[in-house]
């Protein structure tokens, strides 16, 4: 899937990658689906401070880009589970080495949540 944001307005690969995880809440959406897929609710609960509005504003941006995977289920009640797609799970990956930095660097070594 081709990210369409701002197509052909790259500079360079970074910038493309940037423009996918750019805003506040993405980068660590990711980090809670690389633990499990989540429900909606789930998501929110283990992000204080998110609000409803702006988690499904996250969400539908990165399903849009091939990251996150919506799964609906036909039940009742209805049920939706989110989790990464492959393209989600290699981009977790890169992210590996810039959270070891900000570890490091920025949190003096601190231990990895989860």
């Amino acid at each position: 899937m081709a990210i369409g944001r701002r197509p052909g307005a790259y500079v360079c690969g970074t910038d493309a990658a940037m423009d996918v995880i750019g805003g506040k809440w993405k980068v660590l959406i990711l980090w809670e689906l690389h633990v499990k897929p989540c429900r909606f609710g789930e998501l929110r609960r283990s992000l204080p401070g998110v609000t409803e509005k702006v988690l499904a504003a996250q969400l539908r941006e990165l399903e849009a880009d091939g990251i996150v995977h919506r799964e609906e289920y036909d039940e009742v009640p209805p049920r939706v589970e989110y989790s990464l797609t492959p393209r989600g799970e290699s981009l977790n990956e890169a992210l590996l080495p810039l959270g070891a930095w900000g570890r490091e660097n920025l949190l003096g070594n601190a231990p990895v949540p989860h």
